[in-house]
Order: C-alpha cells, then sequence, then structure tokens
C-alpha cells in the first residue's frame, strides 16, 4: 500500500540526457540544466547543474567534475543519483520527498540492456514512488512530436543525442527496424578538439568545442547564407600560452563529415533492415531528425542529397523527447502499450 496521500502526490517526467537533464510534469518543462555535478574534496556536493557546468574544465585539484551519463548511460551510479536529487530539490524543495511522489516517467535509449535500465529505475528509487515507468526515447520523441505512434503507418525517427544516435522504424507502437550508434553530439566535439590540436597546434576544452560547433557546425558546404568566421580561443601546444586562431564554417564541414557519415550509413543500414510495406510508407512520410545536432547546418540538405528521401527537422530537437514523456505522463493509460513498468 502507498504510504503517502495521493492527494499530496505530484508526479513528473525526467528526460536524463547526455548532456541535458529536463524535468517536466504533465504540462510544462519545470527544469533544463546542464547533466554536470562537481564535488569538493570531502565528496560533498559543490555545484550541480548550470553552476557545475560553468566550472567544468575550470576547476582546481580539490574540486572532482563529472559527467554521470556516457553514451546515453548512467556511467557513475552515485553521482547521477546525487545529482537527480539536487535537480529534483531544485524543483520540490528538499522536504517534499516526506509526502512521496506518485508516477515518475524516464526515458532510456532503446539500445541498453536489462542492467542499464535497471541502474535507471534504481536511480529513481530514491524519491519513493508508487510507480516508476521507462520510455524509449525514440518513441518518446515520436509522441513530442505529435505523431501516432499506434497507426501501422511506418514512421523514420533519427534522434542524435549527446552520446548515440538512434535510428528506429515505429510502427503499432513498436519497432521495426533499429540501428544505434555511439556517434553523436560528443563525437563531434571530439572532432572539433582534435582537428584544432592537429592543424592549429591549439589546445581547447570541451566546452570550447561544443560552443564552436553550436556557432558554424555544419555538415553541408552549400547551404546558401554562410555563416562568418569566429576567433577561437585555446592555448598553443608549442608555447604553452593563450592563443586564438580563425576558423570558417567549411572548415566545420570537412571536421565533421566523417563522423557523420556513420551516422548517414546507419540511416541506410536501417532502411536496408526496414520491411518493405513500411519502407513504402517512409517514401512518402520521410526522415524525422530530431535531437540537439539536428540543429547543424545544412543536415537537411546533406541527407536528402544522400538517401533521396524527404527529411524534416523537428522544430524544438532539444525537447522532443521531454514533451512525449510528459505526454505519457499526462495519459498512461493512452500510452501504456509503450510504458516499460520498472
Amino acid at each position: 500500500m502507498f504510504p503517502f496521500g495521493l492527494h499530496s502526490a505530484k508526479s513528473f517526467a525526467i528526460d536524463l540526457g547526455n548532456t541535458n537533464t529536463l524535468l517536466t510534469d504533465k504540462d510544462k518543462i519545470l527544469l533544463s540544466e546542464p547533466s554536470y555535478i562537481v564535488f569538493n574534496e570531502n565528496h560533498s556536493i559543490k555545484a550541480v547543474g548550470e553552476e557545475a557546468y560553468c566550472i567544468f574544465e575550470k576547476s582546481h585539484h580539490a574540486l572532482h567534475p563529472v559527467k554521470p551519463l556516457r553514451c546515453g548511460v548512467i556511467a557513475d551510479y552515485q553521482s547521477a543519483g546525487k545529482m537527480i536529487r539536487t535537480l529534483v530539490d531544485k524543483v520540490y524543495g528538499k522536504n517534499f520527498l516526506s509526502r512521496g511522489f506518485d508516477t515518475i516517467i524516464t526515458g532510456v535509449p532503446f539500445h541498453t540492456t536489462m542492467v542499464e535500465r535497471r541502474a535507471f529505475k534504481d536511480t529513481l528509487d530514491q524519491f519513493n514512488p508508487r510507480k516508476t515507468h521507462l520510455l524509449f526515447e525514440p518513441l518518446a520523441a515520436a509522441i513530442g512530436m505529435d505523431m501516432n505512434i499506434c497507426e501501422p503507418e511506418g514512421k523514420f525517427i533519427v534522434d542524435i543525442g549527446g552520446g548515440i544516435t538512434e535510428m528506429v522504424v515505429i510502427s503499432l507502437s513498436g519497432v521495426a527496424a533499429f540501428q544505434s550508434i555511439k556517434v553523436a553530439g560528443d563525437t563531434f566535439d571530439e572532432a572539433i578538439r582534435d582537428y584544432f590540436r592537429r592543424e592549429h597546434n591549439l589546445l581547447i576544452g570541451i566546452r570550447t568545442a561544443e560552443l564552436v560547433k553550436k556557432s558554424i557546425g555544419g555538415v553541408y558546404a552549400d547551404v546558401g547564407i554562410v555563416p562568418p568566421s569566429i576567433f577561437v580561443k585555446g592555448k598553443s601546444l608549442a608555447e604553452g600560452i593563450p592563443m586564438s586562431v580563425e576558423v570558417n564554417y567549411l572548415e566545420l564541414v570537412h571536421v565533421l563529415d566523417k563522423p557523420f557519415s556513420e551516422i548517414e550509413n546507419g540511416i541506410i543500414q536501417t532502411l536496408q533492415h526496414c520491411p518493405p510495406e513500411l519502407a513504402s510508407d517512409i517514401y512518402e512520410t520521410g526522415i524525422h531528425v530530431t535531437g540537439g545536432s539536428a540543429l547543424l547546418k545544412g543536415l537537411k540538405q546533406r541527407l536528402e542529397k544522400k538517401i533521396s528521401l524527404p527529411v524534416h527537422i523537428d522544430d524544438n530537437p532539444l525537447t522532443s523527447v521531454s514533451t512525449g514523456i510528459s505526454k505519457a505522463l499526462r495519459n498512461p493509460k493512452k500510452y501504456q502499450s509503450v510504458l516499460i513498468e520498472a
């Protein structure tokens, strides 16, 4: 029996992402912050979320920064639990746990193993919810994009997240074809860092690489209006002193070409494994791209040229998964077939 009064118990949905964590209720986003935590030397929490992200790569030896998720799954269970607890406390207050939670739904990558799903569930058990459900993120993204996942018409979702890219064909609330590769936003950031190290003899941090990607990152040269060049600051590998170099859009297209080609190959392989009747649906409806890296410039043009199918970029790629989970929280009976009892 649930020990707390249901009249006082709240429900929430959480999109625990490789890069960002979003907390929502049935109607709106309550919190969106980077998935980072920083510990003091005595293992107490120094900062979480946006504050921790600002400290990341700028800390001293007495601070221990952690990014608890890697490749879409929990890599550091203890740190992930403390990070989530602090973020939930920000929204509901530290004393709210005494009144309990009714239902918690969290998104998980489709490729996760039972052990990895258990880690997500165990992390949420600290809130003593009456019910905990898991929802596969590509399905949540489709729901968040207002697609009817229950109908037999095939829908092709490409979710380019921070740690992984998942490509799924959805029909009748299930996954008919699937590919998952560990090439996504973090891979692009590392490719940019490596490029500056090799070509410009400049050492930059992950945060700077991410900023460069967001500012002028692209995967197709012919995009019409090209973003202006930017100056990137870092440390000279030769002299060890601060310096800056100018980089332009076409350089970034060259840098990101190889990792993005792996995503293209994954899309093609998914289509090759797709049942023919669903493939005919996708020929009409096209490919729907979501996730943070859906914002890369020229992505639509490059995929349409490579695969010869219509490509639709999600209007809200950073929040489609959390929106879908929130809709499932609002109407669990409607989405009962895709909610995994944890």
